[in-house]
């Protein structure tokens, strides 16, 4: 990748002009061809850099039910767990951490479903000591976004502004999820890439545009952008930050901490007996002693001390929930291995 590239994914990652010649629109801004900028783009797709383009929903405005799952499991029962555990339509991302609890991942239900009785499913599967349920308490952020230009990194400050939605009661129609169906489709590059979904859905562009500005302003969607293979562009540490925060402090530290822009996620979840830690942060670096360094540097502006890295060392699964595409999951079989 050139200073070109970098640029453009920086942008691509956080804005997507929605209109219906959104790769002319972005040309412009860098001062190149429509031609040039698709051709960089498929280069970085076919390279495995750009993962996806796509609208990003909030699956829990759409009616899901999410948590995430902390599994602790004998080591060598790990890897076939994982491989069961990724069968279920809705994983969407399965790491194993540096931790007792060794298997981390994300499950999304739909509306209807209940989340405890799926994670129950696995409870047949041998190896398995530990299940903690982890929902979202209150999210303080969530959006990822790789700094791509060295010299642009920011400075490990609180200086980020939450984006502000428009509150209204959605629950979603049949044509709603015709529409959403659509949306999540990786976008093609090509010079109208939204012609397909309008075909689709037999409407026009425009109008496909306007519900996907519709679902933004109302925050369904939370954005429409790239998303990035992370190792592939250098971001080797994906470190999950827990901090032991106390009760009356977790507005104010959460807040605080989706201002850092290091800082991709930010959710208050439950605390156990064996697990005290009440507020996760994400944060994506090219080394774990950058994220470390980063980790420290924010304790000292949140000034809470009771706090662990659990780094991923392998991902087993990363994708996006398909929604309203529904597959009931079963077991196949009972791991004895």
């Amino acid at each position: 990748m050139d200073k070109m590239d970098k640029e453009i994914l920086n942008e691509i990652q956080w804005t997507f002009p929605l209109v219906p010649r959104p790769y002319s629109d972005i040309a412009k801004k860098f001062q190149i061809s429509d031609e040039e900028l698709m051709q960089r783009l498929r280069a970085l797709k076919e390279d495995g850099i750009v993962r996806q383009l796509s609208a990003i929903f909030d699956t829990r405005r759409l009616g899901y039910k999410s948590a995430l799952v902390a599994m602790a499991i004998d080591a060598d029962k790990l890897d076939n767990i994982a491989n069961q555990v990724n069968k279920h339509p809705g994983v969407s991302h399965n790491y194993e951490r540096n931790h007792e609890y060794n298997l981390w991942f994300t499950l999304a239900v739909p509306p209807g479903s209940d989340l405890k009785s799926e994670i129950d499913k696995f409870s047949k599967l041998q190896g398995i000591n530990k299940v903690r349920m982890l929902p979202t308490i209150k999210l303080f952020k969530i959006g990822v976004k790789l700094e791509m230009v060295d010299e642009k990194k920011a400075e490990v400050k609180p200086v980020e502004e939450k984006k502000k939605i428009r509150e209204v009661k959605f629950v979603a129609t049949e044509e709603d999820k015709r529409y959403i169906r659509e949306l999540q489709k990786d976008l093609e590059i090509t010079e109208r890439p939204f012609l397909k979904a309008a075909q689709n859905l037999g409407i026009t562009e425009e109008q496909v545009l306007e519900k996907a500005k519709y679902y933004e302003e109302i925050g369904v969607m939370r954005r429409f952008a790239a998303i990035l293979r992370h190792r592939e562009v250098g971001f080797l540490a994906n470190g999950m930050i827990v901090w032991k925060v106390p009760e009356e402090r977790i507005e104010q530290v959460g807040a605080q901490l989706g201002a850092f822009p290091q800082v991709s996620h930010c959710y208050q979840r439950p605390v156990y007996p064996d697990w005290p830690y009440n507020v996760f942060s994400m944060v994506h670096c090219k080394s774990n002693d950058d994220a470390q360094k980063i980790a420290r540097e924010i304790q000292d502006q949140i000034d809470v001390h009771d706090y662990k890295i659990l780094f991923s060392s392998r991902e087993f699964k990363k994708t996006r929930v398909e929604y309203f595409v529904e597959h009931e999951f079963k077991l196949e079989e009972t791991i004895t291995v």
